[in-house]
């Protein structure tokens, strides 16, 4: 086929308004960017990563597409080897088109700016190295050496996509938080969106008090704003507008939605083991419990939000360490990726290590849908060492050759 023939071949499948611009780019700007895409206005938008027409996301000719979760590395610029070997190991045996880093990459311990980037840089050298693109969202504890290094989340997210293979873009004006985007991967020929994701930036804390009510008695996380619930539908309606059906997604925040927890016991007042014996069931639940869901004091309505919409097929998130599980409810996945990093929390005594791990997604192109398989991998599926210690390491070094 020659060249001329085969871009008149991707145009026709590409359907109207749609420009090989418009995927990593359109997803950070906001809505009303979206619109603009068939114009060529986004052509001047700063680059995230590698411009995606270079290499874009999309399913391989088979029609399969894989992603790999890591949560949870949350350790400072002196990180436990054995987060990165667990990182490393997943990356070569899965060999993922996408990871998706979602949340609490970093802690507190950091002393200044150069710690704070060493910090960063260990958890995203194992994707770099392997020219495997990658993205991230934001937990709570992501601004924790934001007081002594003077670097928020903007000023992080600016250094994340100074990174060749990370696919980040701006914060879209007007929602809360940072990194809240829509990423689209192509399928395996022409330019329409085979699969969407949406990656939120679920916050950190409540505030101290609200019309003059503190938080005692109630959890204190921070919640999904209304304006981001917005930001999602709209983004949803204007993809299926320009795409002409609905795209199937997957959804990333950080903090769990209280469905979550709901799921867990078929119930909303009752927890018992009676209960979640019938939400299994019922729900299909796989996977561990070992803490409580800690989502914030309100109930954003995203989950409302989604179910209105359609397109969204399973919310996974992170925060509580030692969960694992996910089930379906009521038509849509919700699920943990358990926790990557070996510096953190995990479970009690000597089994303190038994649930780092990763949660990978192999997607399957089925024309008029995508199928959606999605397992955990362990660090104790590599033979790693579980031994309940610290074994930090000192930092990665900078490289000096990154995209300013």
């Amino acid at each position: 086929m020659s060249e001329h023939q085969q871009s008149n071949e991707q145009q026709s499948e590409a359907g109207p308004g749609w420009d090989r611009r418009d995927f990593v780019r359109m997803g950070g700007l906001g809505t009303a960017a979206l619109a603009l895409g068939a114009t060529g206005a986004l052509a001047g938008a700063g680059p995230a990563g590698a411009a995606d027409e270079d290499r874009p996301l999309r399913f391989k000719a088979d029609g399969t597409f894989k992603i790999v979760q890591f949560n949870d590395t949350q350790d400072d610029e002196r990180i436990d080897r054995r987060t990165i070997e667990l990182m490393e190991k997943v990356l070569d045996a899965e060999q993922p088109d996408l990871v998706v880093h979602n949340g609490d990459n970093i802690t507190g311990g950091c002393a200044n700016a150069t710690e704070m980037k060493q910090a960063m840089n260990n958890i995203v050298q194992p994707m770099e190295s392997r020219q495997i693109p990658w993205v991230i969202t934001y937990g709570n504890h992501d601004e924790d050496s934001t007081p002594e290094t003077g670097m928020d989340e903007e000023d992080m997210l600016a250094f994340y996509r100074s990174y060749g293979y990370n696919l980040n873009q701006p914060s879209p004006k007007g929602v809360t938080g940072s990194g809240n985007m829509n990423l689209l991967i192509r399928g395996a020929r022409g330019q329409r969106p085979a699969f969407g994701l949406f990656l939120l930036d679920s916050g950190r804390y409540a505030p101290d008090t609200i019309a003059g009510q503190d938080f005692s008695g109630y959890p204190d996380w921070d919640w999904l704003r209304m304006n981001q619930v917005h930001w999602y539908t709209e983004t949803s309606e204007l993809v299926e507008k320009r795409a002409g059906h609905k795209v199937p997604a997957l959804m990333f925040i950080h903090i769990p939605l209280w469905e979550y927890r709901f799921m867990w016991f078929a119930s909303v007042d009752s927890r018992t083991d009676a209960d979640h014996a019938r939400a299994v069931a019922k729900h299909g639940i796989v996977g561990e419990r070992n803490e409580d869901e800690c989502p914030g004091p309100f109930n954003s309505g995203m989950f409302s939000a989604i179910l209105d919409r359609g397109d969204v097929r399973g919310v996974f998130c992170g925060h509580d360490h030692v969960n694992t599980y996910v089930g379906n409810y009521y038509g849509v996945m919700l699920g943990y990726a358990g926790n990557t990093g070996f510096g953190t929390y995990g479970l009690s005594g000597a089994e303190r290590n038994r649930l780092r791990g990763a949660r990978v997604f192999n997607l399957t192109d089925q024309g008029e849908d995508v199928d959606i398989e999605t397992h955990m991998v362990f660090a104790a599926d590599f033979g790693m060492d579980l031994t309940a210690n610290d074994q930090s390491v000192d930092p990665l070094p900078l490289p000096g050759g990154r995209r300013k």
